[in-house]
């Protein structure tokens, strides 16, 4: 697997692309619709002599992913929607312990059990923060094969660079899906020395890693310096795309595979005379406000497709900042909207924004 062309499903590129980041550990707890993944680390992992464990549950993998990044290990879990809700106390852990770590959300519809289907009803627990405590995971959304394998590698760097956990936002449908994928341009891994883990004082000073800190103002003081920690992550590690915005007059704002319908959707508007752009965040967090903010200027309105009921249209609006109306359109429980059904909500988007002038 080396210069050509492959082809793999969405897990199994995410796999392989952690294989290639380095990934020392993972530990998972099979759920569907990610169990594609597990399966495949189980025999990677185990090829490249590296650590793999079917942990007895979702609270016990995110700890062990704990204990070793403590070490200095590049580590990684995954899930689907239920099993990520377990491992949020763990992840506010390792954000209070400014560990990196990779967590791969292959998500799924909800709430509770709810299906297999494929969703993105867990968008507000990714971006905000899903456990307890003042912290942000940096979070990113692939839209095809190939981005699940560049955004997991990018993720491992990035985890490092900050020391903080990092989430990738897939869902069942990108998960499951087969598309061509390359690794070829992937440089090798190369992870940071990382003086601050715990691998024995022989020579030095102990140290030691805590989220544990019973002072108040020592507390603060923490929460402080990681305030100016996201502050930065903010402002150089906002990413996104950006399609036929040049000209555009109506925005629609999407990703993971709400993007990849809406693209299908823009052709089509296009054809029919309707000028349509579109951004993509690609990071979720931090979020791509200024790219929205600037297009609030020039564009009659907004469209937000999402599988879920609304849930990235706050993000928008913020964005937007009540310049321009902002519309959401979109199936949830495990549907996916078809590009017509968009296409037909772009139309009516349309009328109600020329209404509304006429008034």
């Amino acid at each position: 697997m080396g210069q050509e062309k492959v082809l793999m499903t969405g897990n199994e590129a995410i796999g392989e692309a952690a294989i290639r980041a380095g990934v020392q550990a993972y530990y998972g707890y099979p759920i569907t619709p990610q169990n594609e993944l597990t399966a495949y680390m189980s025999r990677r992992m185990l090829e490249e002599g590296r650590v793999f464990i079917q942990s007895e549950s979702e609270l016990a993998a995110i700890s062990m992913v704990t204990g070793s990044s403590v070490s200095g290990k590049r580590a990684m879990t995954s899930s689907s929607s239920p099993g990520i809700s377990l491992k949020q106390e763990g992840i506010s852990y390792m954000a209070g312990m400014e560990l990196p770590g990779v967590i791969v959300n292959v998500m799924r519809g909800g709430p509770g059990l709810g299906n297999i289907g494929p969703a993105q009803s867990d968008y507000w627990q990714a971006t905000r923060g899903g456990g307890h405590g003042d912290y942000r995971t940096i979070c990113l959304a692939p839209s095809t094969v190939q981005e699940c394998a560049d955004l997991v590698y990018l993720a491992f760097d990035l985890a490092d660079k900050h020391r903080n956990p990092v989430l990738v936002l897939a869902d069942g449908r990108l998960g499951q899906m087969m598309e061509p994928v390359t690794f070829a341009h992937l440089p090798d891994a190369q992870p940071p020395e990382k003086p601050w883990a715990l691998t024995g004082a022989k020579g030095r000073q102990p140290q030691r890693i805590v989220s544990l800190h019973l002072n108040l103002d020592e507390l603060e003081q923490h929460n402080i310096k990681l305030g100016k920690k996201y502050a930065k992550i903010e402002k150089d590690e906002v990413r996104f795309e950006e399609i036929q915005m040049d000209d555009a007059e109506a925005c629609i704002v999407a990703y993971g595979t709400s993007a990849r319908v809406a693209k299908e959707s823009l052709k089509r508007a296009r054809q029919q005379g309707l000028k349509v752009g579109m951004i993509r965040p690609i990071t979720l967090w931090p979020y791509p406000y200024e790219p929205v903010r600037a297009a609030a200027d020039r564009v009659r309105f907004f469209l937000v497709p999402e599988m879920s009921l609304g849930q990235m249209i706050e993000d928008v609006r913020l964005g937007v900042e009540g310049k321009k109306p902002v519309y959401h359109t979109g199936r949830c429980g495990g549907n996916v909207s078809t590009a017509q059904e968009i296409l037909d909500e772009l139309h009516h988007c349309c009328q109600k924004t020329q209404t509304a002038t006429r008034v």
